[in-house]
């Protein structure tokens, strides 16, 4: 059997990103055949060496899922609970890991991505990417032609200017707009810069795959088509 890396083992047996993974190295909690590897570079395969995570035997490589999620509001993208705040994974009736790529906050709705592959998460998150991603905004008030024109000049977000790709009125109070930085809450923000109160806050396409009727609170697999189309601008 090829060896592989210990951070690459672990991020394809689902533990966490690959980077994610080096972290557990570095920290100590990871060993192989009883002994605490701290090196990510060191090799090793499924068939011949005992890897431990926590004290916890893994497994090894599971089956790579994906699926496409419409999220409802009120959902937290961790898979660490605090308190009984629901979370996304509870929307999930399954045994393997998952995990969220990239995140929505609590109030915002729609396309999500949940997956166990690590390597794909990241090259969906990764700047060097440069995945579009647009969103359905409602406001209280109605939209006019200032609004969308200081929208589309953007503004300062966590230090640095920040400028949608394309901002279009839907109608009276509802607007659609397309970024790809990223930031923290930036649509929100975006929006508050021009005094536009927010109501509704609706993720709906990701690079080209789109949002389309999955009721919200639902899942379906991701196909290869779709995948695809994340990276499809």
């Amino acid at each position: 059997m090829e060896k592989k890396r210990l951070s690459k083992a672990l991020a394809a047996a689902g533990i966490a990103s690959r980077r994610a993974c080096e972290e557990l190295i570095f920290a100590g909690r990871v060993q192989v055949n009883d002994q605490t590897i701290k090196v990510p570079q060191t090799l090793v395969d499924w068939e011949h060496d005992k890897i431990l995570v926590d004290g916890e035997k893994v497994r090894g490589e599971e089956k790579k899922l994906y699926y496409i999620l419409n999220k409802p509001k009120g959902f937290i993208c961790s898979n660490e609970r605090v308190g009984n705040k629901p979370i996304i994974i509870d929307l999930f009736e399954r045994t393997e890991r998952l995990f969220t790529v990239g995140r929505l906050d609590k109030d915002t709705s729609g396309l999500l991505i949940v997956t166990n592959d690590g390597a794909f998460a990241n090259r969906v998150i990764h700047p060097s990417s440069n995945i579009v991603k647009e969103y359905l905004v409602r406001t209280e008030q109605e939209i006019t032609a200032l609004h969308l024109k200081a929208l589309s000049r953007g503004a300062r977000v966590d230090e640095k200017w920040v400028r949608p790709v394309s901002v279009h009125k839907v109608r009276r109070g509802t607007f659609k707009i397309a970024v790809k930085e990223g930031k923290k809450h930036e649509v929100r923000i975006l929006a508050e810069k021009v005094g536009l109160r927010i109501v509704e806050l609706i993720r709906i396409r990701i690079g080209s795959l789109v949002l389309g009727p999955l009721p919200e609170g639902k899942f379906m697999p991701m196909s290869e088509k779709d995948r695809a189309l994340i990276f499809a601008q």
